[in-house]
Parts: C-alpha cells; structure tokens; sequence
C-alpha cells in the first residue's frame, strides 16, 4: 500500500518537530543561572525569548519527569533530577582525562615541563604533571607539595582562587611569568585554569631552567599555553572571565 504525500510530509515533519521541542526544553532549563532560587514566568520568557504559553506547556514535561518546580505563585526552580545527575556527572568526570592530553601537548610544542597545580592549605600541590625530554629541567613529581611562594605558579592560584575575582585580576598580563622566584635556576610560566561557570580550577604551567626557559623562549611559549589552557577550561565545561590582554606579565 502506498501512502500519499500528505502522509510522508507528516512523518517526515513528526520526528522534526520533536528536536525542535526538545532544543526548546533545553533553552528552557538553561535559562536558570548561578544564584536563582525561583524565576519567574515573565524573567523565563525575557531570557529564553520563547513565548508563555511554549514554557507552560514544556514545564509540564519537565515537571513530570522531576527537572523542574512549580512553585504556588507560578515561579519555578529546578528539580531535584538535575541534582541527581549532576552527582552522576561528578562521579564519572575524571580531570585527568582531561589535562594530561593538555601537558603532553604542551610538552610537545614546547619542549619543557608541564604541571597543573591546584591549592592544598599553604602550599601548592602538583596535581599531574610531564616531564621535559631534556635531561636538564626541573625534577617535580606528581603529589609533591611546594611552598606558596612568588612563582608564576603560586601567583595564579593565590589570585585566581578567589571567588569572586577580585578587581586585580582583570588588570594581571597572562601567562605570568617568573624567573629565579623559588630556584635560581628555575623559570615558569602559568596561566589559570576554569571549570564550570567560571569556577577557578587551577593553575597550568611551563617549567624550565633559566638559562633555556629565557624571555625569548616564553615570549615564543606563551600563545601555546594560553590556548592549551582556553581549551582545557572549555573541556571541563568552563567559562574564562574577562580578563586582561593575553601577552606576557609579571617579572
């Protein structure tokens, strides 16, 4: 039996219809920002630009299947459901994944050490690192703690780490970059690191002896780490803040 083309046009247009529906659902929950606790039905319409009744009649989907609230006065919060697979998302999430194919590129390109540190109490940890092919470099391993001193390093995390970013921040040249801070013969580069929203995840660095690892080199060294760095946060579904001209900083 054959169908005739009204029939084919429908079905064709059915399955259509759905991506869009669930696109606008999406736009929908993505409306919600950092800090809402309820949102209203206008606020919804004004950030999302879909009209009210295309919201009242996808939250009741979303309602149904625990991504969204409907309050008594007709505003809305997420659900509970968005929490559950936000635990299932952390859970799985391994930053490894995700940062050693950074070092090892950055490596490649570079030629020198790289390390991504994060923070622990007064001291900075060495959270993964590659080493430089030379045998001449810097001997840090992973896990190993080092003090919070002047280092590139340590200025990117005592800065970056504040929530939020403190006026300076936006005024501080990146990479920052150290020579001789906490080893005379040791010089370093880094530049932060985000995770979701905008939040600060750590600091990625360059590391080499001062004699190799000099201006020149940095100088070449520097558009590398900033884009490795803009890819990584982009890979942990972060957000870079406004921040200054991406040349080269500190001393």
């Amino acid at each position: 039996m054959t169908m005739d083309l009204a029939t084919i046009a429908a079905r064709s247009k059915a399955p259509l219809e759905g991506v869009a529906s669930a696109g606008r659902a999406l736009t929908l929950l993505s409306a919600f920002r950092k800090g809402d606790d309820a949102v209203s039905l206008a606020e919804l319409t004004a950030r999302t630009g879909l009209v009210k009744t295309t919201i009242m009649r996808l939250a009741i989907s979303l309602e149904e299947h625990g991504y969204l609230v409907r309050l008594p006065d007709g505003a809305y919060r997420l659900g509970a459901e968005l929490f559950r697979l936000g635990s299932v998302y952390q859970q799985s999430f391994r930053v490894e994944v995700h940062v050693m194919p950074a070092l090892e590129k950055l490596v490649a390109v570079t030629g020198e050490s790289a390390s991504f540190y994060v923070r622990s109490g007064h001291q900075r940890l060495c959270l993964y690192r590659v080493d430089s092919p030379h045998p001449l470099r810097l001997h840090v391993r992973q896990g190993d703690m080092r003090p919070m001193d002047d280092s590139a390093i340590a200025q990117v995390l005592r800065v970056f780490e504040k929530a939020p970013l403190p006026s300076e921040a936006a005024e501080i040249q990146l990479p920052i970059y150290t020579g001789g801070a906490s080893d005379p013969h040791v010089a370093g580069m880094a530049t932060p690191v985000f995770g979701p929203g905008e939040s600060f995840a750590g600091a990625l660095c360059l590391t080499g002896p001062v004699t190799r690892f000099n201006q020149e080199a940095v100088s070449s060294a520097a558009p590398c780490l900033l884009g490795v760095a803009a890819e990584l946060t982009r890979s942990l579904g972060g957000t870079v803040p406004p921040l200054s001209s991406p040349i080269i900083g500190g001393h």
